[in-house]
């Protein structure tokens, strides 16, 4: 530890914590464009300047090191003219359309600049404008209100996807895909980390709120609404709520008064995933079928594996995602139970992930849901609604798709598919599951295994979060050296509940909070609060094999619940 003053202010810090590390220890946040812990360091914005005694000049507090007897002021009018005159720079070559922009008070530039009281007319402004890159089904990159912070290209590379770049140089430098491609052409697979790292309005999801309300103003449409089980968790950021919160039981009111006309829980269809997946897992092991087998449950994980590990899709598992198994079943068992062409139902998802609406347009599952929803759209479509979210009465999701089991809870966190589908597998095999066998590795960051032995036959297992992480795994599967029989897979770290369509939280609270570890307790929380907590022991899912599915992995299951992969080009030229 050494010792150093900020502001006047004593602090002990590690050595090597840099400065603007260390300033929270006393309670000061050095604002920043580029920084973004575990994200992004290379001092580039130079917004989080400040004055260190003996220094020839303003430091960049984010790469600057503390050493003992180290004083600092964050705050000095040398400091602040700095600031300001940076930032007057940034706004003259941003695309200034703030009360259009999707981050419109949630932007980062737009607080700082209010911040330190900025004339965005000192410098004269670029009126040349670049076309807005809209080709992917899920991202829309405006490259006129990027800032050049190259926090989208630290998530790319985080992810160890790096799709985007900087391109050219100094004044002409921009920000997107090699030779010029649109991200449609590239191995992009959809994780939507560089929306929520990006401190301002240059890349958002691609938005299909404008079709749903059109939808719903139709007489002979009938739209149904179903939710993702991390949801619960973070809508509540939306409406300012504390991260973590459970607004399970303000969701169908919610979605109610949009005009919807059913909504239901996709806690549902996880739990029915696990009935398919657990039953092809033990398939696999009784029958010596291709193993390890990968959960399949995550569609930014699954074009992964198409676009960098093609050999190993015999290994993933056939089932759909629960949201496509929602929607096969909506289109299919409720049309056919309640008397509705399957033309006449609209199916809407509301989910944590852009991936999803790459799925919702997959050749293999086309029709069975016609939008996918962002966490962050569903809150837009509430609030331009003027829908009190946060006086809502608690409501119940509708009939024949309202109860779950806490298994399909946890499945919004990572683990929690593998955790949900080993308590029914060892059910399935007359044996016992204990989640306290389920441990992280030790040195491996984010790496869970466990072994068990069930009825005789042990099986090893692991979990893990972001690619970069996958690609360890699935190496070591390519090796023939991996020791285990299930993996399971989610493409952004900390699993859905970190998903590229979640609320995005301001700088302060990301630096400061282990965001995806309080959002994840909410959902862990819900399942240990139930009595239910096995997917097979659900009675909604008891009801779907007993009048339409027969059994799990049955000839009707497959047709309707189970689909394939393909290998994808990196490249589209």
């Amino acid at each position: 530890m050494v010792n150093l003053k900020i502001n006047g202010i004593p602090v002990q810090a590690e050595e090597g914590t840099t400065i603007i590390e260390a300033a929270r220890k006393a309670h000061i946040d050095i604002p920043s464009l580029c920084y973004l812990k575990d994200i992004n360091c290379i001092g580039a914005c130079r917004v989080c300047v400040v004055e260190v005694k003996g220094a020839r000049g303003l430091v960049a507090s984010c790469v600057y090191p503390v050493s003992e007897g180290l004083e600092v002021w964050t705050n000095t009018p040398q400091v602040r003219q700095s600031r300001r005159t940076t930032l007057e720079l940034i706004v003259s070559e941003h695309h200034k359309k703030c009360l259009s922009c999707v981050r419109s008070n949630r932007c980062e530039l737009q607080k700082l600049c209010k911040d330190y009281g900025v004339d965005e007319d000192r410098f004269p402004s670029t009126d040349k404008l670049e076309p807005v890159d809209t080709t992917s089904p899920y991202i829309i990159r405006d490259n006129n209100k990027c800032i050049h912070c190259m926090r989208c290209v630290a998530a790319c590379n985080n992810q160890g996807i790096g799709v985007v770049g900087p391109r050219q140089r100094g004044y002409r430098k921009t920000i997107g895909c090699a030779f010029e491609m649109p991200l449609d052409a590239s191995a992009c697979i959809g994780c939507g980390q560089c929306i929520v790292s990006c401190p301002v309005g240059a890349l958002s999801e691609k938005n299909h709120t404008a079709q749903v309300w059109a939808t719903i103003g139709e007489p002979n449409k009938k739209v149904v609404f179903f939710t993702a089980p991390a949801v619960r968790a973070t809508l509540g950021e939306e409406f300012d709520l504390p991260i973590g919160t459970n607004v399970e039981k303000k969701l169908p009111g919610a979605i109610r008064r949009l005009g919807a006309d059913a909504a239901f829980d996709m806690n549902v269809t996880a739990d029915l995933t696990i009935l398919e997946e657990a039953s092809e897992l033990v398939d696999r092991i009784k029958n010596n079928k291709p193993l390890p087998m990968f959960t399949s449950c995550c569609p930014g994980w699954v074009k992964y594996a198409e676009h960098y590990y093609p050999e190993l899709l015999p290994h993933l598992s056939s089932c759909k995602s629960p949201q496509q198994m929602f929607g096969a079943l909506l289109k299919s068992y409720y049309c056919e139970k309640n008397n509705i062409d399957p033309k006449d139902l609209f199916v809407v998802s509301v989910i944590p992930c852009t991936a999803k609406k790459f799925e919702v347009e997959r050749e293999e599952m086309a029709g069975t849901v016609d939008v996918a929803l962002t966490t962050r759209e569903l809150g837009e479509m509430i609030q331009a609604a003027g829908i009190d979210f946060e006086s809502l009465p608690d409501e119940e999701f509708d009939s024949p798709f309202a109860t779950a089991s806490g298994a399909g809870a946890i499945f919004g966190a990572a683990g929690g598919v593998m955790e949900a589908a080993l308590r029914t597998a060892a059910y399935m095999l007359d044996g016992e599951f204990s989640a306290t066998d389920f441990k992280e590795v030790r040195g491996v960051r984010g790496l869970k295994e466990a072994t068990y032995n069930v009825a005789g036959i042990e099986i090893n297992v692991a979990a893990t979060s972001g690619l970069k992480n996958a690609a360890k795994l699935c190496d070591l599967v390519k090796s023939g050296k991996a020791p285990y029989q299930f993996i399971e897979i989610m493409a952004c770290p900390g699993g859905c509940i970190n998903g590229g369509g979640q609320p995005i939280q301001r700088d302060k609270t990301k630096n400061r909070l282990d965001i995806p570890a309080l959002r994840a307790q909410a959902l862990y929380d819900k399942d240990a609060s139930m009595e239910l907590r096995k997917s097979h022991e659900s009675p909604v899912i008891k009801m779907i094999y007993d009048e339409f599915l027969g059994a799990p992995n049955s000839e009707k299951a497959h047709e309707i619940l189970h689909t394939t992969y393909r290998k994808r080009s990196k490249y589209n030229f």
